[in-house]
């Protein structure tokens, strides 16, 4: 049964209630993530209901801290693909306004989770706060829970040792150019997905030509230079180089990424990749000449290969 998204609470019919649902941001569906998410499905097979993840759209960050640099992990398409390779039924996008910011934890329990969605199990993580002022706890849900008739599980830190995984330590690894870290975390590479754009055309012209994905709402990496792997939207797989930066050399532009696939001619203009960052090579660099600038393609190239191979 495939993925099925489903925006907003209220008025839902009775076939898009009675999930098992996994409440959270889910940002990334990191490691600790996927433990949540696995007492849902657990409790979708114990209770024979669908097994549904709640997140929130747009993520509350926004609505508290509008002018903070963008920090997402993926885009909902990303996030739906994953969610439904673990066997997730419902995604419900809750749009995270000021009704939803000022709700309490009980009325978010009660009008949320039990009127509107009619939820039959709860799963959270060990830090979930919920409600205005974050004061919901999950204690308080399993308290809810017996009193509004759901269950509810708790799951605990994930995480080698002290380090418990989080959204903030992958962006913190992608920050500092550290994308097998984040990978780590993940489960997955990180991977930035979009529609190709039409660039300077310089380096088709020098014999690599690029495809440009705006970054929108992502979080920016380390400027530079990584190993990559692209999805295509068929589905086949290809290596490459891509520089994640401004152009120094040909021109500043807004942050983009832009990645050239080896051995690989075809017009992918107005479709939609995906680019995994596998390895950072080297910072974004300004350089002298443009011959100078192919000749560290060049060898950026032959790294990568090695990498990739």
């Amino acid at each position: 049964m495939s993925l099925r998204i489903v925006h907003g609470w209220k008025g839902l019919s009775a076939a898009d209630q009675g999930a098992a649902v996994a409440l959270g941001n889910f940002d990334g569906v990191h490691r600790g993530h996927r433990e949540v998410i696995a007492g849902a499905v657990e409790a979708g097979k114990r209770l024979d209901a669908p097994v549904g993840v709640i997140s929130f759209d747009p993520h509350p960050r926004r609505l508290f801290h509008p002018d903070e640099p963008a920090f997402r992990l993926m885009t909902t398409d990303q996030q739906a693909r994953v969610l439904e390779a673990m066997g997730v039924d419902r995604f419900y996008l809750l749009p995270f306004d000021f009704e939803m910011a000022n709700f309490s934890d009980r009325d978010f329990a009660l009008k949320v989770l039990h009127e509107g969605l009619g939820v039959r199990h709860v799963a959270v993580g060990f830090d979930i706060s919920f409600g205005k002022g974050r004061t919901g706890s999950p204690a308080l849900m399993k308290a809810y829970g017996e009193e509004m008739g759901f269950s509810v599980s708790v799951a605990e830190a994930v995480g080698e040792g002290a380090e418990k995984y989080s959204s903030t330590g992958v962006r913190e690894a992608l920050r500092e150019g550290r994308p097998q870290d984040a990978a780590a975390i993940l489960g997955q590479p990180f991977a930035i997905e979009g529609v190709v754009r039409r660039g300077q055309q310089l380096g088709r012209t020098l014999g690599f030509p690029t495809a440009n994905v705006f970054m929108i709402d992502y979080v920016v990496p380390r400027l530079g230079v990584y190993a990559t792997r692209t999805r295509l939207p068929d589905g086949r797989v290809v290596p490459g180089v891509a520089n994640i930066g401004n152009n120094p050399t040909t021109g500043e532009v807004e942050t983009r990424l832009e990645v050239w696939l080896f051995d690989f001619d075809e017009d992918l203009y107005g479709q939609v990749i995906e680019t995994q960052l596998i390895a950072f090579l080297r910072p974004e660099e300004k350089f002298g000449s443009i011959d100078a600038m192919v000749e560290q393609i060049r060898e950026d190239e032959r790294q990568a290969r090695a990498i990739l191979a």
